[in-house]
């Protein structure tokens, strides 16, 4: 009996102490997690941090040579070291907004038609031929823009705006000039189509994330597709779609090749987006290998930092809508 007794008091130490070691090893692997989240988390801030510090030393120099008339002379002259940030800051926000302003309801339409009304059989070749155009290098948009699609409004669609829009004030000069083909609006209508599949992919996906019984029940008292769309769809993802806006919007402010090879690079501010013109990341796709003096470098990596500022308040002011829309909700 006393054997039996140790050898039960042995089984169950031996238990005891398999337990204490399992368990040691789960909280040092929790340990270990915590620890390389944490470590992954700072180092997005540290390099947020140096990318910040660095634009901001590189601009120094034409900051305190121009200060806040940087921001409002329209002049870029490297031969007389005369810079201006105001073209390519009117570029950027021109051309973002005129493909924001196409993307986001062709969008919205495209992913509400393949979550509500496309056929079973069709919805996967309409979503594929969208994640494909996503996939698309920016530089053969550029190029695609420049030999085939520029060509074709400039002999289509531009003469048409002006034809149609000349006698009308405010839209008569807004399509004024003659039809060049690249300009403004032509790196906008490529921006649309660059942005469009960001736009679409998440409206779907957050569309199909709404509950069918709600949609189910909407139908069930007589709505329409339209009034369950309006009301019960969009209301429910509004926040996920904001999100999907914001990030195509910000893929619209940063993109450089597609837009360098169609916008004409004219360091001008113009009314009519049928003129050439120039956004902050042509112009230093298109300069910085060839800018000579500390002043002129400075000047394009100030041209960055008003770029990362722009989209900062972008994110914020997203943000903010963001956080807005869930209070109200609750």
């Amino acid at each position: 009996m006393v054997d039996v007794a140790l050898q039960g008091d042995a089984v169950e130490t031996s238990a005891v102490a398999a337990r204490a070691k399992a368990l040691g090893r789960l909280r040092t692997a929790d340990i270990l997690f915590r620890v390389l989240t944490r470590a992954a988390a700072i180092g997005v801030l540290v390099i947020l941090g140096g990318v910040i510090i660095s634009l901001i030393d590189g601009s120094l120099p034409a900051l305190r040579a121009f200060g806040l008339n940087f921001l409002i002379e329209e002049r870029w002259n490297p031969v007389t070291e005369k810079f201006g940030a105001l073209a390519p800051i009117y570029g950027t926000l021109v051309t973002s907004f005129i493909a924001m302003l196409i993307a986001v309801p062709v969008g919205l339409l495209i992913a509400v038609f393949l979550t509500e009304l496309c056929p079973m059989w069709l919805r996967r070749p309409i979503g594929i031929a969208i994640e494909l155009l996503a996939g698309i290098p920016s530089i053969i948009y550029g190029i695609w823009g420049l030999f085939v699609f520029a060509p074709f409004l400039q002999e289509t669609l531009q003469p048409f705006l002006i034809a149609t829009f000349g006698n009308i004030p405010v839209l008569s000069t807004l399509f004024a000039g003659p039809p060049y083909g690249i300009g403004m609006l032509t790196a906008g209508l490529i921006l649309a189509i660059m942005v469009l599949p960001f736009v679409t992919s998440i409206s779907r996906d957050v569309f199909d994330a709404v509950p069918p019984v709600l949609k189910e029940a909407a139908y069930g008292i007589g709505c329409t597709t339209w009034e369950v769309v309006r009301y019960v769809v969009l209301p429910y993802t509004r926040v996920g779609v904001i999100g999907g806006v914001m990030l195509g919007l910000g893929r619209a402010l940063g993109e450089t090749m597609a837009v360098t090879f169609v916008i004409g690079n004219a360091h001008k501010v113009s009314p009519s987006l049928l003129a050439p013109g120039t956004t902050i990341s042509a112009t230093i796709a298109n300069e910085f290998t060839e800018a000579v003096g500390d002043l002129y470098t400075s000047s394009l990596i100030a041209l960055g930092l008003i770029l990362f500022v722009i989209t900062f308040i972008v994110l914020a002011i997203a943000r903010y809508m963001l956080l807005r829309i869930e209070r109200r909700i609750g």
